[in-house]
């Protein structure tokens, strides 16, 4: 059974979009997946042992891109099921343009013109539970457990317990908690643990921030890969990590996807519908505020108090929680 799916842009949405593929995998036993998805996503979720192909999705680069998406709906032929995790109209116009009978989107105005299930989805739930509302929605009555997240990408085996630190957000900087207090937190755990530096080649400075940070601290034993690995690379060494200090971001989701014990700081975004998915293993660390959720990219009263607020001594206690 072919089974098209078109994953969000996000890593961490593509990541949270994992069990819902995996519910797909286990309703239709003889499923085999292609993945349509940014560069990221596809990267990170190629590796699904049903998957017989991954696509970037560059339409948008073309001249048209209603001509390139259809070109490529045409290249694809017809599925079994199509599904698009995206609220996009080329992205419903992909599955339209496949010619398959079945295809299934979050409800919106071009959904509900161009495809056959739209089902309006509750969203004051987790995104996890909301990609498997949809992706569940042409089934019986679905009321079984909603399955991790699932990277298949091998974890990293370090030589030493590890802590792994990632101030990087892509969304915004309201979602970044400060290099200099990620420095002093790792500093107290510098002597049982290794410390490794992540980013994005776009969270190069930030990361130097950390280094420089640390080093003033007088702390030598720390990695800094920051824009420095593929997204192959950071799945296997966050995986690989004994510990994981975070904002709300894509790794975050990967740490969650490998059991990894981490502590997520959350400022202007909504915790209970983008926080660590059944990880027992998770704490967040947030400061309730009258302006929060915000979901601004930046703080749009320009005191970011929500992060601001948080201190290096809290999350040092929240790690030793999380360690006892």
């Amino acid at each position: 059974m072919r089974i098209l799916v078109v994953l969000p842009n996000w890593l961490g949405d593509a990541i949270m979009a994992t069990p819902a593929i995996e519910l797909l995998a286990l309703h239709y036993p003889d499923a085999r997946f292609t993945f349509i998805g940014s560069f990221v996503s596809i990267e990170a979720l190629k590796h699904h042992p049903l998957c017989e192909r991954a696509i970037v999705d560059e339409t948008k680069k073309e001249p048209s891109r209603l001509l390139a998406t259809y070109k490529l709906a045409r290249e694809l032929g017809e599925f079994s099921l199509a599904i698009t995790f995206r609220n996009q109209l080329h992205s419903s116009l992909l599955l339209r343009f496949t010619n398959t009978v079945i295809c299934l989107a979050k409800r919106s105005w071009h959904s509900r013109l161009l495809l056959s299930h739209t089902p309006k989805i509750q969203e004051n739930q987790h995104l996890v539970k909301q990609y498997c509302d949809l992706a569940m929605i042409n089934t019986d009555a679905f009321a079984g457990p909603v399955p991790k997240l699932k990277l298949f990408i091998e974890a990293r085996k370090f030589d030493k317990p590890t802590l792994g630190l990632n101030a990087g957000a892509t969304y915004g900087s309201a979602k970044r908690w400060y290099p200099e207090r990620f420095a002093q937190v790792a500093s107290e755990f510098s002597k049982e643990y290794t410390i490794i530096i992540f980013g994005g080649p776009n969270e190069v400075e930030m990361a130097q921030e950390i280094e420089d940070n640390l080093i003033s601290l007088g702390i030598k034993n720390y990695t800094n890969l920051a824009g420095k690995t593929d997204i192959h690379e950071l799945c296997a060494n966050i995986a690989g990590c004994s510990l994981f200090l975070t904002n709300d971001s894509g790794p975050m989701h990967v740490a969650a996807a490998y059991q990894v014990q981490t502590v997520a700081i959350f400022g202007p975004t909504k915790y209970k519908e983008t926080s660590q998915w059944m990880n027992e293993k998770s704490v967040i660390v947030r400061k309730e505020m009258e302006c929060s959720p915000c979901m601004k990219r930046e703080c749009p009263l320009r005191h970011h108090d929500c992060m601001k607020n948080i201190t290096s001594a809290e999350v040092v206690q929240a790690l030793k929680d999380l360690q006892a």
